[in-house]
């Protein structure tokens, strides 16, 4: 199977714009300007400018506007946790499996990288190492997160193992210790360019590479 490219990937993001709505849970509309505005402030100032101050500024909103759509910080960002994971769940969902391996494994970074793409300010949220030690609860959400997009991946490389097409030397669990922090890096990358990067080659260029050293590994 070759991989998506040129006129192919065209289609390919076209389809898949038009099937990724936001999933709407019950967050009012106000609600949701403030998690955006969680996202931005956490990409510029990092967890410790995160503040109930900070983000009422950011907003123009007076501090008790915010307390009356939330009771907290923590709230804020647990909100924001489960709007993500709704919508990486729901990315899942509507592109489930193909039997193919090729396809799957490179459809699995390119739907996750036109997600972050649209969303770039939710980078930093998904990744962040400082965040998951903010709260007990909070780490909770990121973990459950992380564990939503190993599960999907790992599904993909153990029917990759299972058809003999990459290397068996590894678990299944192994590679995708691998491959998601590899990922992560390049997300790194791109904020650190303020978003300037060219994000969509990168991932490619990543994937690519990561398939050849799994089949590479898979001959020896």
């Amino acid at each position: 199977m070759e991989l998506l490219t040129g006129k192919d990937w065209i289609i390919f993001i076209h389809t898949l714009k038009e099937g990724m709505m936001i999933v709407p849970m019950n967050i009012k509309p106000r609600q949701l300007e403030i998690i955006e505005a969680t996202g931005k402030l956490l990409t510029t100032s990092g967890i410790n400018g995160l503040t109930i101050k900070n983000l009422a500024y950011e907003m123009n909103f007076s501090e008790s506007a915010l307390y009356r759509h939330f009771s907290s910080k923590e709230e804020i960002i647990v909100t924001l946790l489960n709007y993500l994971n709704e919508n990486v769940n729901k990315i899942f969902k509507e592109s489930p499996i193909s039997g193919v391996f090729e396809k799957d494994f490179t459809v699995l970074f390119k739907e996750l990288t036109y997600y972050f793409k649209e969303n770039p300010f939710y980078v930093v949220v998904v990744f962040s190492e400082g965040l998951i030690n903010e709260s007990a609860r909070i780490g909770e959400k990121i973990i459950q997160l992380m564990d939503s997009l190993t599960k999907h991946a790992q599904a993909i490389i153990k029917e990759g193992q299972e058809k003999d097409l990459i290397t068996r030397s590894l678990t299944s669990e192994q590679v995708v210790q691998i491959i998601i922090p590899a990922f992560r890096h390049q997300m790194f990358r791109w904020k650190i360019s303020n978003f300037e990067s060219d994000i969509t080659q990168s991932i490619e260029s990543l994937s690519g590479s990561l398939l050849e050293l799994l089949k590479r590994r898979s001959e020896q």
